[in-house]
């Protein structure tokens, strides 16, 4: 399964979470915001078609920030900040995701 799409699984399982992913897309910085199933990227354009993953599978993951939602970019509430893929990984992992 293609990482967003893994990604948008666990805001699934986790409604009251938004991930805020922060991560390299084709040589560029990007930042996107995974919630309740969906992403949305605040840097690139975000294509309409929700099939269309926003993060690649080529797209290199810098950091995760775990926020309670819904996410308030002037008050963020963090559970976690600048998870690495693999300790965010671990949280898939346990989830069967």
């Amino acid at each position: 399964m293609n990482i967003g799409k893994r990604l948008e699984q666990y805001t699934l399982r986790v409604p009251q979470e938004v991930l805020l992913v922060n991560a390299e897309v084709e040589g560029e910085a990007d930042q996107v915001v995974v919630f309740r199933g969906f992403s949305s990227s605040l840097v690139r354009p975000t294509a309409f078609d929700p099939d269309v993953p926003v993060l690649p599978d080529k797209a290199v993951i810098e950091s995760i920030d775990r926020l309670l939602g819904p996410y308030q970019p002037s008050n963020p509430r963090y559970l976690a900040k600048g998870l690495t893929w693999e300790a965010f990984e671990e949280l898939l992992n346990d989830l069967g995701l």
